[in-house]
């Protein structure tokens, strides 16, 4: 079963993605924040990782610049309410960046398509 990380500070939207990737198939493990992502990365092992972008403490592109320099192949979909944050050369470490909807399908559809294209890649 695929594993599913998702890192986001708001409780509801951690949640509702856990119960809609569940329904998907997917094993959800979750995280508050970047320090509580980093210590679940290493039990859970996910395939994927959802990232907030704002966050307190460490922000979404900054775990990821970490992140990377550590992993280079787990792939991560930045989720984030602001659409301003695609023209930042910084989220590019990122395999897709999704603004945050109350329609969870971009989401759904954009996780699929991650994980195909690196299945296709084996």
């Amino acid at each position: 079963m695929t594993k599913v990380l998702v890192v986001d500070d708001e409780e509801h939207i951690r949640l509702l993605y856990s119960e809609e990737l569940k329904d998907e198939g997917y094993e959800v493990d979750t995280a508050k924040d970047a320090r509580d992502a980093a210590k679940k990365i290493e039990s859970f092992k996910p395939d994927i990782i959802t990232l907030d972008i704002r966050m307190p403490g460490t922000d979404g592109i900054e775990f990821l610049r970490k992140f990377r320099e550590k992993n280079k192949t787990t792939p991560v979909i930045l989720c984030t309410a602001y659409s301003d944050y695609k023209q930042d050369f910084r989220v590019w470490a990122s395999e897709a960046y999704v603004v945050k909807s109350s329609d969870l399908t971009p989401l759904k559809n954009t996780i699929k398509e991650v994980l195909e294209k690196i299945d296709a890649e084996k």
